[in-house]
């Protein structure tokens, strides 16, 4: 397994070993300890699934004030993947960053409690994984705004297909309730 941090370097981009033949391949999607080992710390006690068609564009979302970390990727398809530092007083708060996903690079993202998450489907469709450290809590759920100027964020499409509560979403400056370090 090969680690690399990001710009960010609380943002870890994980490539797992794959081991493939003319049957197919092989992957283990998380090894408790190796991650551990990588600064990816668990529990994970709650897995989620979705499948999104081309352009669906979902986050950017948090949760405070448990803060969720999230180990993301894409089991089929494309998306470009964004995490951003919604932490008060981190030296890199308001700071993003974006990997591609694919079924194809097989590479996972760490997102640790603290960022903002969203992503954007630039395949047909996507179907996308992702272990939680906590249960989502709906009434603890909040987004920022996937348009912010300040954010710049370049998406891969000018009109995502959203759900109505993220494009209400506020912009970082205006949001609510922010984690702080």
């Amino acid at each position: 397994m090969k680690v690399t941090p990001l710009e960010i370097p609380d943002l870890l981009l994980v490539e797992p070993k794959v081991f493939g033949d003319d049957r197919g391949f092989f992957m283990e999607l998380f090894h408790a300890k190796r991650y551990a080992d990588a600064g990816i710390p668990g529990p994970f006690i709650q897995d989620n699934y979705s499948r999104s068609s081309r352009g669906t564009l979902r986050g950017l979302h948090f949760q405070e004030p448990q803060g969720q970390g999230k180990l993301v990727q894409v089991l089929s398809g494309r998306v470009y993947d964004v995490a951003v530092d919604v932490r008060r007083g981190s030296p890199t708060f308001g700071k993003w960053a974006a990997v591609e996903l694919s079924a194809e690079n097989r590479r996972q993202l760490w997102i640790p409690p603290g960022f903002a998450h969203g992503f954007c489907v630039t395949s047909e469709s996507a179907d996308f994984h992702y272990k939680c450290t906590t249960l989502y809590a709906p009434e603890t759920e909040r987004c920022i705004a996937w348009n912010d100027p300040d954010l710049g964020i370049p998406w891969p499409v000018s009109e995502p297909l959203m759900s109505p509560k993220d494009l209400r979403a506020p912009r970082l400056k205006d949001a609510p309730v922010l984690p702080s370090l």
